[in-house]
């Protein structure tokens, strides 16, 4: 299993990519399936950054990340039955 800092590596170059999802590999199993959504209040532009791979189902998150304009955003004034799209219960990498 990768660590956490190679999955962190990964985040940044999909981070700096929003709005535009990169071609890149997941660290841990090597599909192309990387998702990122934030959680947070959009006029804060702040929230929780959840990071995983739709094949695997491994990930991290990402505490107090800002949200960059254009990305995948659920908002938290919203409850959770009506956030869209829903994050899977991955395995977290630490």
């Amino acid at each position: 299993m990768k660590t956490y800092d190679d999955w962190l590596k990964v985040y940044s170059d999909f981070y700096d990519a929003i709005p535009h999802v990169p071609d890149v590999a997941c660290p841990n199993c090597g599909h192309h399936t990387l998702r990122l959504v934030f959680t947070g209040n959009p006029e804060r532009g702040v929230g929780n950054g959840a990071f995983w791979c739709d094949t695997c189902l491994q990930g991290i998150n990402v505490c107090r990340a800002p949200i960059p304009e254009g990305a995948v955003l659920h908002n938290d004034n919203l409850p959770p039955d009506e956030r869209l799209p829903k994050i899977p219960n991955f395995r977290l990498v630490y």
